[in-house]
Formats: C-alpha cells, structure tokens, sequence
C-alpha cells in the first residue's frame, strides 16, 4: 500500500510539472456496459450524486466516522437539486486519477489519509475478465498525523442502479453461496429484454454487494436516509433488514444495501476493506432472434460462481490491474506524452464500457457496441470501426467478436443489398436492419453504402494484419467480393450520400470518403495476397493506386486537398488517410499525409481543428486519427493538445464527448460512446507497441469454475 502511495505521489508531482491535474469531464466509477455505469459528473466526489451515463441518478454513498466524527466522501445532492446533506462535513479531496482499470480518490483530514479505489478488472486480453460484470470499491486508512484514530466506514448501494425510472418496484435478499452471502436488489417486474432504446437504464436481473469478510462488518437492506441517519449518529446501521418490501426505488432515501466497517484504531499502517458490487443481466442481447447469455455465463456458470470467483481473485487482480495499468500508460506517454496518457486512459474504460460481450450457442464471443447519445442502435458499423483501434491494440479477438454479427447477419440472407449495413437494430435488440418505410434504400442517399462497406474491409485488413493470416476474412469472403466489386465501382467519386462525418450536411464528391474507399481497395488487395489470390490481389491493388492518383488531382488546393473534389477553396480532415500507414498499403505517397499535417498545424482552433471548413467543431476520434498521421511526436503532442484542453475544460460534465465545437468547448450532443478508442490509433502506427500488447490476447479463455448452488 506504501508503494500505491509512491505512484500516487509520482502522478501528482507530473500533473504539477503539467501546470494542473487533469480534470475529467465525468469521472469513471463502475463502468461495464451501456446499462451498468456509474459517473461522478463532478470535480469532487461529494459535489452531487452519482449517475448513470444518462444523467440519472444512481446513488453510492460513503461517510467516515473519524473519532466518532463524520464525514462525507461520496454523495451530494441531486444535479437538479440545491438539497445538499446536511449537517456532515467533507474530507478534502486533495486528488482524483483515472487510470485504464482504476480510478483513485485521495482525501485528507481528521489527521487521517483515506485513498478510495474503483477497480473494474477491465482487462481486455482476458475475455473472462473483460466480461465479468465485478466492480471493487477499496477503502484504505492511514494516519497521517502519527496518531492512532478510531475508524468506522459506511456505505450504501441505491436500488436506482436496479431500475430504468423510480418508480418502479424492487425487492431484495440476500444470496447464499459457499460460506458467504450477498445483497441482491432487483425489480419485481423483470421484463427481460423487453425495452430498447437509447435514454434507457436495465430494469432486469439483479444487482448483487458483497462486503469484505473483515471483523466488524455489518450489512443490512435498509433506507439508506435512516441508516446514514444512525451511522452519523452512532456508528451503526440497522441490525435487521427492511422486509417492508416490494417498494418503489424513489429518487432519495429508497431502498438500498448498506454495509459498515469498523477499522478499531488506525495508525500510519494502512488498514483496508472492500465491497463488491455485481450485476447479472440474465440475459445481455437478443441477436437474430435469438437470446444471449453475457459471456461470464457461457457453459452454464451461475452467479454464485461469478461471485466466488471475484471474491477469490480480489488480491491477484490488485496486482493485474496495477500493472496493466502503470504498462499501458508508459506506453501511451512513449508515443506521445503526458497528456496522450491521460486521455487514453480516460477513453479505455469509456470504450469498453459502452459495449457489450455476449455468447452465441456455440460459445462464439459476439460483441455488441451501443450508439450511446444519438439514437441507440446497436452493432453500428460506423461505431465499431471508430472504436477499432483499442480492440485491435488490446485484443484483436475483440476486432473480431464486433464483426461476427454484422457478418452473420449479411450472410443470413435478411441484407439484399451489395454493400455493408449500417447497424443490425436498436440495443438490446439486435434482429437486423429495420428498413424505414420513408428511405430508398435503393439510393445511396438513404444509406451509407461507401462509407461501412469500407470500414468492414479495412476492419478486416486489420485483422489480417496482426493476425499474420486472413482466416477470419476468408470465412467471409462470399460477403467481402462483392463489397470490394462496389467500391471499386462507386468509390472514387462518391455521390451525395451519408458519411460518418456530414454533420455540418451531406455533400457529394467528397474527398474524405474517396480516401476510405481507395484505402479499402488496397486492404481487399492485401487480403487476396493473404489468400493466394495473387491475380485478384495485383488487379485491385493497381485500381487503388491509380485511383489514388486520380484523387490527387481532383482533391489538390494548393496547400491542402478539397473538401470535395468540386469544392475550391475547401478543406477537411483527411482522417482516413491513416489507414495506409497502419496497414502499409502503399497506396497513398507519404507526403499526402504530410501535406494535411502541415495545413491542420496552422488552422487550429482553441479546442483542436474543426472537421471540415463549414463549420468549428470537431470529432475527437478522427482528430487523433489526423494526429497520428505526423511523422513526429512533437507535431502529433501539438495536434491533440488542444484536445486534451478541451476534455479538461469543457464546461459540460458528461463523459467524454466526441462531437464538440473547437471553440466554445461545448459538446454537440455525443457523449459515453465507443468510439472514443479511436484515440488508441497512434499505437497501431508503432508495429513494435501493436504486436506487444496483441500477444497478450493470445491465451485460450477460460470458463468460470462452476459451484451447485445460486443461479
């Protein structure tokens, strides 16, 4: 623990080195998937209640009773509401860091130091712990003052975590398992997989704590209002649980799991506990009709065993996590600074957190994005590319897992058209593309038929890539040749059409899009290559470079390239261009890139460069893909400084935004979403960083380890 507080002393004096502590627009605390996540939107801990990504509250509470004084160092008032808990005072905060698998308070006061940890074993490489649904709140004392102080800790657990509104019924119990037992709240109703939709919080299965076995514990379900109440007052909580039961969650004082530790008296030696929290959907997706199991439940392991197994690996994980974490932030400062580090880590959980891992029938892992804060669709094809750069770093079997229902659903037959769909419905229903009764899809205005038919080829390409083999795409092909014969009909000149980045309005002939097409010809070359297919390969690889060419002339402006070919004195970020770096395609000379790199150098705005000449926001996955085409760290670390600055300003305390105007700061609408992991693209440039972290996926998963009792 001494050593915790080392690394801890070591991030401060590097932040003051900064000028300032990064300050995230929201703080990360339980974040798995779209429906079990839980911020703080504040600076401080104890600035208002906790929320889920919506904006909902969703309430952890914690009070210290330092020499039968309390304290508050988690939990405020509701965001619309000045009702501020009275009567408790707050321990400093004196520092908050977020790490890939870790955020850690730090607060002081009383003579004591009390570190707060939330650690989600979000370990990418391991798809057995990526997919348990297992949060540890650590609590760690120490005097500061080298006087010994009597220690209590309480917190609380609201039922809010287990519905979508507060009105809703829940009941609670406790779970017996081995020679422990869990709180678990959930609703009466469990109306499993029955809503979908965007602004939604799961109201099925069940929310489970479990506290530390320590001596001086104690549990109970209570109002969590009357047990602060005699926490505060005398140290305790309820000795027996509320049975006045089904009741509805409510906004404050509803039910809740409460627990108090009782630390005796605390010296400078750091004394510990811990809660973990867990939620078991029962059921995650609804894929082609069909239900999915979260991952952790494949081969029929049960909750008690999700729950032995967490409680078991507690202090292996400790040490995991540490390392995974002080790893991949060395490695994120090593292609491009401090400030790269701290958003990276910032992006990791948000990433991850906005997806979720299933299991097919036959143990196949499928993962499915939510398009978190725009309208809710799942499987986006132009969220899962975005977001690709993290997965493929991380763990390419991810890549994959995000593919296979796009894939599987084109290869069912239900997708008549020759190119990609643009999602597979609405989360977390994923039945198929539903077909707007008000669209052509026969036009490509209606679609988006350049823009995913080339993000599932270059997804593909990637693969291959660092797999060092195209098995994954020649399972597909049947799907992937008639896409690589569209863009090669299509691409080059694209008509008016939907894109991933027409927010400011559709255009045709757009410079961008061409660039994501031609680059896609390259990539379906190097799978033919991969294949065998020399023939094919060396016809689609000379189309791609003449086209590249061609698009040379029709994009040139002096200085930089068009934002549409018929555009004079236009620009935009030619983001896709990065694909030909990472993949070594060949297609693109080098001094393209270059050239954008110069021209976004002199035409940034306070908060980055804007996407295009029409207008002053900006995307914060493709400012760092246009970032990461510099040749230099120190063009690259002057490129996504100013988004760094607009993450730690920002006056809109939400997660991480990814569409925000370059200017004011302020978000446009985007917020919790995937593709956040696009930032992870500069590692992919460095082959040495990419096949490092890539071999770590490599390991066979294994199953949970299975008991005869819970369910």
């Amino acid at each position: 623990m001494k050593a915790t507080f080392v690394l801890l002393l070591i991030f401060t004096l590097r932040c003051q080195l900064l000028g300032q502590e990064f300050r995230p627009p929201a703080v990360p605390l339980v974040v798995h998937n779209p429906y079990f996540s839980v911020w703080s939107m504040a600076d401080h801990l104890t600035d208002q209640a906790t929320e889920h990504w919506t904006g909902v509250p969703q309430s952890l509470v914690s009070l210290v009773r330092i020499d039968d004084k309390p304290y508050r160092i988690m939990g405020g008032p509701y965001r619309m509401s000045g009702n501020r808990p009275g009567g408790v005072p707050v321990l400093e905060q004196r520092s908050v860091q977020v790490l890939p698998t870790r955020t850690i308070y730090e607060f002081s006061g009383a003579g004591m130091r009390l570190q707060l940890t939330f650690m989600t074993p979000a370990l990418a490489y391991n798809l057995d712990l990526l997919s348990r649904p297992v949060t540890y709140i650590t609590w760690s004392v120490q005097s500061e003052d080298g006087k010994p102080h009597k220690v209590e800790v309480y917190f609380s657990v609201s039922a809010q975590l287990a519905v979508n509104v507060p009105y809703q019924e829940v009941n609670a119990s406790r779970l017996k398992f081995g020679d422990r037992s869990a709180l678990r709240i959930g609703t009466t109703e469990q109306p499993v997989l029955q809503k979908k939709g965007d602004s939604l919080r799961v109201d099925w299965g069940y929310l489970y704590a479990v506290p530390d076995p320590e001596v001086g514990t104690s549990d109970a379900i209570s109002d969590d209002r009357r047990a602060q109440r005699e926490f505060m007052t005398s140290g305790v909580i309820p000795d027996i649980d509320d049975f006045e039961l089904p009741k509805e969650a409510g906004d404050r004082g509803g039910p809740a799991m409460v627990f108090r530790f009782s630390l005796g008296q605390v010296s400078s030696a750091p004394v510990q506990r811990y809660v973990l929290l867990a939620y078991d959907e029962l059921y995650s997706i609804q894929f082609l009709n069909r239900r999915l199991r979260p991952y952790w439940r494949r081969g029929g392991a049960a909750v008690s065993d999700l729950l032995s197994a967490s409680i078991h690996d507690y202090t292996s994980l400790n040490v995991e996590c540490s390392k995974f974490d002080d790893d991949l932030m060395a490695d994120l400062r090593t292609l491009g600074g401090d400030k790269y580090a701290l958003l990276g880590a910032l992006a990791y959980r948000q990433s991850l957190g906005a997806q979720t891992l299933a299991v097919d029938y036959d143990g196949t892992p499928l993962f499915f994005p939510k398009e978190n804060s725009s309208n809710g669709d799942i499987s986006t094809v132009d969220v899962i590319f975005p977001d690709s750069p993290l997965l493929l770093l991380i763990n390419p079997r991810l890549a994959q897992a995000s593919m296979t229902p796009v894939l599987e659903y084109v290869a069912s037959g239900q997708w008549p058209f020759p190119w990609a769909p643009h999602d597979l419905g609405t989360y977390p229903i994923a039945d198929g593309y539903h077909f707007p009764a008000n669209v052509d899809m026969s036009s490509s205005q209606g679609v988006m038929p350049v823009e995913e038919t080339a993000n599932m080829i270059l997804l593909a390409d990637a693969i291959a890539k660092i797999d060092g083999n195209a098995t994954y795409a020649e399972k597909y092909w049947p799907i992937f040749t008639p896409w690589a014969e569209y863009l090669r009909d299509h691409g080059l000149d694209p008509e008016i059409q939907l894109a991933s980045d027409d927010f400011a309005g559709r255009i045709g002939h757009s410079a961008n899009l061409s660039v994501k097409a031609i680059a896609a010809l390259g990539a379906y070359a190097q799978l033919c290559d991969d294949l065998g297919k020399k023939q094919e390969g060396d016809t689609y690889r000379i189309i791609a470079r003449k086209d590249a060419a061609q698009w040379m002339q029709m994009a040139a402006d002096g200085d930089h390239y068009r934002l549409a070919f018929d555009q004079p004195g236009t620009w935009s970020q030619k983001y896709n261009l990065i694909w030909d770096q990472v993949l070594g395609l060949g297609v693109f000379p080098p001094e393209v890139a270059q050239k954008e790199v110069a021209f976004y150098l002199k035409n940034q705005n306070t908060f980055g460069i804007p996407l295009d000449s029409r207008a002053s926001f900006t995307k914060l996955d493709w400012l760092f893909w246009s970032a990461s085409m510099a040749d230099s760290k120190a063009d690259f670390e002057a490129l996504i400084g100013p988004a760094y600055d607009f993450a730690d300003q920002t006056p809109d305390r939400q997660p991480l935004g990814d569409l925000y105007d370059t200017k004011t700061g302020h978000r446009r609408g985007f917020e919790a979403r995937s593709v956040v992991g696009g930032v992870f693209i500069r590692a992919l440039t460095n082959k040495a960083i990419w096949d490092k972290w890539a071999a770590r996926s490599n390991e066979p998963a294994t199953p949970l380890p299975q008991t005869e009792s819970g369910n």
